[in-house]
């Protein structure tokens, strides 16, 4: 029986306090002595009184601790960016992106993300008992997975030192990811009850990508360490073409992600310095698979330059069209036309600048008022005209696009105003100019000299006007800057699509007098330049009568005043 006097136990009293206090007022009687002397010994043993401490701690827990909604804020808010991204957007879309976008609040999500995925799990007292945890047999998991026509999810490897078939890799957003139930390192023993620890890894992955329906494989657990794992999101831009089918050292092909140069992909995971998981921008399938890392695949280029006796990328004679200044009276007396066809031996592409670079990482900038228009950088290979074109641009359109005037160190004419055909500068103050690095391009022409400056573009886009330049592709080793942010146009005339008809049946394209020689310098200028600098171009245009080109590009140029880009991180971090 319990004593009168034992005191009152309120709602708040712990459980095992609890305990405590009736343990102590138990005094068996005569009647009931057997009974209420085993109730005080099970009352009294240590070990029910951690396990009721270790059910309070519980409670306790299960009462104040915060549950998040959601684990991957910052996740949820990147994807619904993706979503905004296509299309023409509302107002309030817009507005809604540019807040998505805004550094501050993607800090918040991520420090909600890292607090949401951390464990505050109470830690338990111990038992009073040692355990033994020694296992005379290995642990096994026996795990079912259900799979569509899509693959696994999944790469395998066999250890050399053990000969155990182990998972090398889990692809983030397949069907082995999503269950939760297959980690890095498992040990696979048997695929739907057969045994396969003496197949040939290709062999296995041909039995899983075979399998439909649901797959049961029995494995033995690795040791998975917390927080190991992180997912990534950073984007990039492709800089070059990949088949994943036709790369022999990738470790499964099928698992390969194939794209194209320009395609945007989303790395999600850099953990294996060698193949990096990613996915396509603004593709449906939400299974990341297999493309090489950027290191492993600029050592393979730099392999096969080594091993190939032409480089990647070199400048033969490049061909090129140049217009002559305006005040050429020679040339003009002498019923010239105002180009001139020069060949002129190129230096080769700085290697840091042109080869080797596989992809570039991007962020998404939105346009927002006010802001200054990006520098429009037209290249053009021999016969495509792009003088042209780029002053049938303003005379079109003169309150939208402008040109950077050009400096000259020869004498102004009556009928020239400074700063409108030309700026009018010493000899001496425009060598000391291009000695500071002020030009982005120069010449000399009958002892005077000619060039554009990073001024005269500077001075267009404070006007808010789009600044239209056609330079060399070198040019751009100064251009591509975050001031600049410029958008390279390749413009290529349109007897290049007709590559199979007699050069006899082009030469219209052009007018009359275009040799065959001539044609095929065309076609090698295009093809060259294409190859060298592709990676720094944005859009291709392939030019057939200036209106209709102008009207092409003015189509491509408003939708880039008005749409979100994938621009160089770099450019973004200023």
């Amino acid at each position: 029986m319990i004593e009168p006097s034992m005191p009152a136990l309120s709602a708040n009293t712990d459980l095992h306090e609890t305990l405590a206090v009736l343990t102590s007022h138990l005094h068996p009687n005569a009647n009931h002595k057997e009974n209420m002397g085993f109730l005080k010994d099970v009352f009294s043993e240590k070990g029910l009184g951690y396990l009721m401490m270790i059910h309070e701690k519980l409670k306790l827990y299960e009462r104040h601790s915060p549950t998040p909604i959601f684990l991957h804020a910052s996740r949820l808010a990147d994807d619904l960016s993706e979503d905004l991204q296509n299309g023409i957007l509302q107002e309030d879309e817009r507005e809604l992106l540019l807040l998505l976008g805004a550094p501050h609040l993607k800090a918040v999500l991520e420090a909600h993300d890292t607090v949401a995925q951390k464990n505050f799990d109470p830690v338990l007292p111990p038992l009073v008992n040692d355990v033994d945890h020694e296992q005379d047999e290995e642990s096994v998991k026996i795990v079912r997975l259900v799979k569509n026509t899509e693959p696994l999810g999944a790469t395998i490897r066999r250890e050399e030192s053990t000969g155990a078939v182990v998972v090398a890799r889990i692809m983030r957003g397949g069907a082995a990811d999503r269950s939760g139930l297959v980690h890095v390192g498992d040990e696979l023993r048997e695929v739907n009850g057969n045994l396969i620890t003496h197949k040939r890894p290709d062999e296995i992955s041909h039995i899983l990508s075979q399998s439909k329906g649901s797959i049961t494989l029995k494995i033995i657990p690795a040791i998975v360490e917390d927080g190991k794992t992180k997912e990534s999101r950073v984007y990039i831009r492709a800089l070059f073409d990949y088949i994943p089918l036709e790369d022999r050292a990738a470790p499964c092909q099928e698992a390969g992600l194939p794209f194209k140069r320009g395609d945007i992909l989303q790395v999600v995971s850099q953990e294996d310095a060698t193949w990096w998981q990613a996915k396509k921008v603004g593709d449906s399938n939400m299974r990341a698979a297999l493309i090489p890392s950027a290191n492993f695949q600029e050592r393979r280029l730099r392999y096969r330059q080594k091993t190939s006796s032409l480089p990647l990328c070199t400048s033969p004679n490049v061909i090129k069209y140049q217009p002559a200044p305006a005040d050429d009276v020679d040339a003009q007396d002498k019923g010239e036309t105002s180009f001139r066809l020069q060949r002129e031996r190129q230096s080769s592409p700085r290697e840091d600048f042109y080869d080797f670079h596989v992809y570039e990482e991007v962020v998404l900038y939105v346009p927002r008022p006010g802001d200054r228009p990006r520098l429009v950088v037209l290249l053009g290979s021999l016969g495509s005209r792009t003088a042209e074109l780029k002053q049938r641009m303003i005379a079109d359109m003169p309150k939208i696009y402008g040109l950077a005037v050009p400096h000259t160190s020869r004498p102004r004419k009556n009928y020239e105003r400074e700063g409108v055909e030309y700026h009018f500068i010493t000899k001496t103050h425009f060598q000391a100019d291009i000695h500071n690095g002020k030009f982005i391009e120069h010449g000399e022409y009958k002892d005077n000299l000619y060039g554009t400056s990073l001024m005269s573009i500077h001075r267009t886009l404070l006007q808010n006007k789009i600044c239209l330049v056609d330079v060399q592709p070198e040019a751009l080793k100064v251009l591509r800057t975050a001031a600049f942010k410029p958008f390279v146009v390749f413009v290529r005339p349109s007897l290049l699509e007709a590559e199979m008809k007699p050069f006899g049946s082009c030469s219209s394209l052009l007018g009359a007098g275009v040799a065959e020689h001539d044609l095929q310098d065309m076609r090698q200028s295009a093809e060259e330049l294409e190859r060298c600098y592709g990676h720094l171009l944005d859009h291709i245009l392939v030019k057939e009568a200036t209106p209709g080109a102008a009207a092409q590009l003015h189509t491509v140029l408003e939708h880039l005043r008005l749409e979100p880009q994938w621009l160089p991180a770099t450019w973004m971090e200023t």
